[in-house]
C-alpha cells in the first residue's frame, strides 16, 4: 500500500516478505499393507484396502482386532505393527487386505474361506455361534469349543433357560455366568471370539456338554482348511499402489513394508510406488520356516556364495534385511518367526528421533525389542556376513554386548557401479527428506513474478533450510559452503525458461557416508629408549 505523503518528515511503510519458513517434513511415517485376521470382519466393519492411520498398537487392536494365529495365514501384518511401535515408530498407516480364497502350495486356487462354527439344538430353535477367529483342522492349530453346564430355571416351574457359557480358544477363555436366552445375544456381543445368530425362537437350553467348532456347515463354495493351504495371492496387493486409490491419497509417508511377501509380483509394484511417492521399501527375504508360502525360496550359501530367490527389487529407494527373527506367538505362546521390516521400520524412527534422517540406521545403538535373537539358520560369522554385503543384504546380528541389532545400511543396488551415490540408506533417505521439504514448503511460489526478486526470496528461504540442517550435523564439510550449494539466479533460470514460466533451484548437499569399515593399523615403534 503506498505511503500518502503530506509533511516534511519520516514515514513508516511495512513491506510483504517473500520469504517463508520452511517446516521439515517427516521423516518415519510407515505404511503397512498386508492381510488382516480373515474373519474380524463379521463382527464389525472393516474398511478394507483403505489406509488407516494408528498412533499405538492399541489403535490397531481397535481397528482390526489384534492379534491371531492361523496356520494357513501368518498374522505378519499385526506383529509388524507391533514391533514398529515397540522399536520405536511414532506413527503408521495400515491397508488391509481381505483373504478370500485358499490356495494349494502351488498356487492354485482350491476354494472359499469360511468360518468354523457349532450349533446348540435348543427347545424351539437352534442357536448358532460363528468363530471369530480362524480355528484349527486335526492336530494343527488352535481348536474352539463351547460349554454349556448349570442349566436351570429363572422362573419356578419355567423352562430351563438360564445357564453358564464359557468359550475356549486356546489360552483364551470367555466366562458368562447365568446367562438367560433371551438376553444371549446381548452378553455376546463384545465377544472376540464369536459371534450368534438364532433359528425359531429358543426357550429353554441343551443338556450341560461341550460342543467343538467345525466347518461343516459351510456355504456353497466354501471350503474346510487343510494344512498346507496358504490365503496369500499376490494378485491382492497390486491394487493398493494404483494410482487414485486411498494410499494415494495420504498426503506423505516415508516407508513402506508388506510384512513377510517377498513375492516378485508384490515388491515389484511396491517399489515403484515408492520411487513414484519419494518413500522408501523396506524388503524381507523369504521365510526358511515356511516354503510353501512363497513358490520359490531362499538360496544362502554363506560359504561360497549368496542369492536370493526371488531376488530383492534393484531400487534406490529400498533395502532388504536378513534374516527373520525369532520371537513367541503372542497367542499361543509358542516360539516362532517374524519377518524383520516392522522391526526395522521402527528402529528407522527411532534413529530419526534421536539423531537425525542422516544417521545410519545402523550398529550398536539399534538393539531390537521384541525378539530373541535371529534365526538359527540365518545365524552368521563376520565373513559370512562379508558375502551379504557385497550382494546389497543388510544383515540382522547378534552380539554378546549389545543384543540383537541392525548391522547393515545398504541399498539394494549397492553393488551396482552406477547407483554409488545411493548406494547407503541413509544418504538416499536424506534426499527424499529434502525433496519431500522442498516439495511441501515451495508451493507459495507457483504464480509469483518469475524475476529476481522470487530468485532471491527462494535463495534465502532454502538456504536458511540447509543451514539449519549443516547446524545439526547433518551434512560433512566444516562450514556451510563446503556443505550445501542452494542456487537460483539467471544462471539457472533463463530467458527461455522463464518465457516457459520455469523458475529452477539448484540444491546440493555433501552427505554423511557412514563409517562402515574401521581400519585400525598398528605399527611397532623401533628403536626407543627404554627408561
Amino acid at each position: 500500500m503506498t505511503v500518502t505523503t503530506s509533511y516534511p518528515g519520516i514515514y513508516i511503510q511495512e513491506l510483504p516478505s517473500l520469504v517463508h519458513t520452511i517446516t521439515p517434513a517427516p521423516t518415519s511415517i510407515a505404511v503397512f499393507v498386508g492381510y488382516i485376521n480373515p474373519f474380524y470382519a463379521l463382527k464389525p466393519p472393516v474398511d478394507y484396502n483403505t489406509a488407516i492411520q494408528l498412533f499405538s498398537f492399541a489403535d490397531y487392536q481397535a481397528n482390526f482386532g489384534g492379534f491371531f494365529s492361523c496356520p494357513w495365514q501368518p498374522d505378519y501384518v499385526g506383529q509388524a505393527v507391533n514391533q514398529f511401535f515397540l522399536n520405536g515408530g511414532p506413527t503408521c498407516y495400515v491397508v488391509a487386505l481381505k483373504p478370500q480364497q485358499y490356495y494349494d502350495s502351488k498356487g492354485d486356487k482350491q476354494g472359499d474361506i469360511g468360518a468354523a462354527s457349532c450349533t446348540l439344538k435348543a427347545e424351539g430353535g437352534d442357536i448358532t455361534l460363528t468363530a471369530l477367529q480362524p480355528v484349527g483342522v486335526g492336530t494343527a492349530g488352535i481348536s474352539m469349543a463351547v460349554a454349556l453346564s448349570n442349566p436351570q430355571s429363572s422362573a419356578a416351574g419355567g423352562p430351563k433357560d438360564t445357564a453358564d457359557i464359557v468359550i475356549s480358544y486356546g489360552t483364551t477363555v470367555e466366562t458368562y455366568r447365568k446367562v438367560q436366552i433371551a438376553t444371549l445375544a446381548a452378553r455376546l456381543q463384545n465377544s472376540s471370539l464369536v459371534t450368534m445368530t438364532l433359528t425359531g425362537t429358543p426357550t429353554a437350553y441343551p443338556s450341560d456338554g461341550s460342543t467343538p467348532f467345525d466347518y461343516s456347515s459351510l456355504a456353497d463354495g466354501q471350503i474346510a482348511p487343510q494344512v498346507g493351504f496358504t490365503v496369500i495371492n499376490p494378485v491382492d496387493f497390486e491394487p493398493v499402489f494404483h494410482d487414485y486409490q486411498s494410499l494415494d491419497k495420504v498426503p506423505i509417508f516415508n516407508l513402506l513394508a508388506t510384512p513377510g511377501i517377498s513375492d516378485s509380483l508384490v515388491t515389484a509394484e511396491a517399489v515403484a510406488y515408492c520411487e513414484r511417492k519419494r518413500a522408501f521399501y523396506i524388503a524381507d527375504t523369504p521365510s526358511s520356516e515356511f516354503p510353501n508360502w512363497d513358490v520359490n525360496s531362499i538360496v544362502i550359501n554363506l560359504d561360497q556364495s549368496t542369492q536370493l530367490s526371488p531376488p530383492p527389487p534393484l531400487s534406490t529407494n529400498a533395502a532388504v534385511y536378513y534374516p527373520w527373527l525369532k520371537t513367541t506367538d503372542p497367542v499361543t505362546g509358542k516360539a516362532m518367526l517374524a519377518p524383520p521390516s516392522g522391526y526395522v521400520a521402527g528402529i528407522y524412527g527411532k534413529t530419526d528421533s534421536a539423531q537425525g534422517v542422516w544417521q545410519s540406521p545402523a550398529g550398536f545403538q539399534t538393539t531390537l525389542l521384541g525378539t530373541t535373537g535371529v534365526d538359527t539358520k540365518g545365524m552368521m560369522t563376520d565373513p559370512q556376513q562379508g558375502i551379504l554385503n557385497n550382494n546389497s543384504i543388510n544383515a540382522l546380528r547378534q552380539f554378546a554386548s549389545a543384543g540383537t541389532v541392525v548391522f547393515g545400511a545398504r541399498t539394494t543396488v549397492a553393488a551396482n557401479p552406477s547407483f554409488q551415490q545411493w548406494k547407503y540408506v541413509a544418504v538416499r533417505r536424506m534426499a527424499l527428506f529434502i525433496e519431500q521439504t522442498l516439495y511441501a514448503n515451495l508451493t507459495w511460489a507457483v504464480f509469483q513474478g518469475n524475476s529476481e526478486p522470487l530468485w532471491n526470496a527462494l535463495t534465502q528461504e532454502v538456504t536458511a533450510f540447509m543451514l539449519s540442517l549443516f547446524r545439526q550435523g547433518a551434512f560433512a564439510g566444516d562450514k556451510p559452503s563446503n556443505s550445501f550449494l542452494v542456487q537460483c539466479d539467471s544462471t539457472t533460470t533463463t530467458l527461455q525458461d522463464t518465457e516457459n514460466g520455469v523458475v529452477n533451484i539448484v540444491v546440493g548437499f555433501a552427505p554423511l557416508l557412514p563409517a562402515e569399515f574401521v581400519v585400525v593399523k598398528i605399527a611397532q615403534l623401533a628403536g626407543q629408549t627404554q627408561t
